[in-house]
């Protein structure tokens, strides 16, 4: 789980895998360049300009290509609000994945809970009345209950205190460079702040370190101690590609939404492709819904996303030496995309360079060299190459001949 120099924005390198970031600069058409209201044309001038919103701060992603689409004012300091139980159930999820905690696991929660005051979400928990982290766990995301998140706290970090502790080290560990925890729920705090761009990051980390719990976010409603309470995301209600995040508001933090969608990537039948919305600070809870729809169909509309490897699908077969096999099958172990503008897919190429000659032994997954990818003359990234097969060396025979071959090569 624990998994371009030119004018790219300090939080876009947090979608950016590392190996990527050590590359060759990447060129202005890159999506993840393209950021509204930067001066960083000429690519801004061939891009469809992002909608008008009222949000303080907010932020595009392609979650599927790790790329910034838009933005504005995304590394400005904010409230969080609610959006603050998205750490507190990443931190959850991390403790269920790895079974130090268990959905029928019954809890008995403290006294804390009683200071959850009436205007507070809350799922309606008791103190010393026994509830299951399944219910707690629904509770906090749908319910979006302050309760259910200190409850969940006290199990997995033994108190409040050190669960915030684990919020700030996680928050670190994921990059999300301008956000400091004070608390589980987000009530307000002068040390309390995020920023669009870390919760951007957050959900990216959200959806793709937890898939068997994230399906949670799209659930509608959810009853507790015969109370019924809707999911407060209205967009799980006007559009079936979104299922997920959540919302978050108080007076000082305004209303706020962090919207996923998920829809097919046009012409590969067996991919789809994901968009993640931040908004923050709306003025009133029909902006921040508004607003949301109105990005995420800018993002799918105005640029594509393409695949450019299917993971563990031979792209070269080129030759080895010394080896069992006389060729190895390179390429990437997971899918491979790059979000551009609409219409420049088509010009995509990639060029590749591989570390010749390869010599065995050669490890599965072993890098082996880079691919390129290429359009209009310039590269718009690049990433490794890597062996999807082992290969050992061959007996002394196979590799003194090998030897001979490397050798009379070197002198033609």
């Amino acid at each position: 789980m624990r998994s371009s120099s030119f004018c790219l924005p300090s939080f876009a390198s947090s979608f950016v895998p590392s190996s990527l970031q050590r590359t060759a600069p990447v060129c202005a058409l890159v999506a993840a360049t393209l950021i509204a209201g930067a001066a960083y044309a000429p690519a801004a001038s061939a891009q469809v300009p992002p909608p008008a919103v009222t949000a303080k701060s907010w932020v595009l992603v392609d979650a599927t290509s790790n790329q910034v689409l838009a933005s504005g004012n995304a590394d400005e300091r904010v409230e969080p609000a609610s959006l603050t139980k998205l750490m507190t159930a990443y931190l959850v999820f991390e403790a269920l994945q790895t079974k130090k905690i268990s959905m029928d696991q019954v809890v008995i929660p403290s006294d804390a809970v009683r200071r959850v005051k009436n205007d507070e979400s809350r799922m309606f928990i008791e103190a010393e009345k026994p509830v299951t982290v399944h219910d707690l766990v629904y509770g906090m995301i749908i319910q979006s209950g302050n309760d259910a998140a200190i409850a969940l706290a006290e199990l997995v970090g033994g108190s409040e205190a050190h669960f915030v502790e684990m919020m700030n080290t996680e928050a670190q560990r994921l990059g999300m460079k301008g956000t400091h925890y004070a608390d589980v729920n987000g009530m307000p705090s002068p040390g309390h702040y995020t920023t669009a761009a870390d919760l951007a990051v957050l959900s990216a980390h959200l959806i793709r370190d937890f898939p068997e719990y994230y399906s949670i976010f799209a659930v509608k409603e959810f009853t507790y101690n015969k109370i019924k309470q809707p999911n407060r995301n209205r967009l799980l209600w006007t559009d079936p590609t979104v299922d997920g995040l959540k919302t978050g508001h108080t007076q000082a933090a305004g209303y706020c939404l962090i919207a996923s969608a998920k829809r097919p990537l046009p012409g590969v039948a067996d991919a789809s492709r994901r968009l993640v919305s931040v908004m923050m600070g709306e003025d009133k809870e029909h902006e921040r819904v508004q607003d949301s729809m109105k990005m995420l169909n800018y993002g799918y509309s105005a640029y594509d996303t393409v695949r450019l490897f299917k993971a563990n699908q031979p792209v070269q077969t080129p030759r080895v030496y010394k080896g069992a096999a006389n060729t190895v099958q390179v390429g990437v172990k997971s899918d491979q995309y790059i979000t551009v503008p609409r219409g420049m897919g088509d010009k995509i190429k990639p060029q590749f360079v591989l570390n010749e000659p390869l010599v065995a032994p050669l490890a599965n997954g072993q890098p082996v060299g880079t691919v390129q990818i290429v359009a209009d003359g310039k590269t718009l990234t690049q990433f490794p190459v890597v062996a999807l097969q082992a290969v050992p060396q061959a007996g002394i025979g196979g590799r003194v001949w090998d030897s001979l071959l490397l050798m009379f090569g070197k002198k033609k």
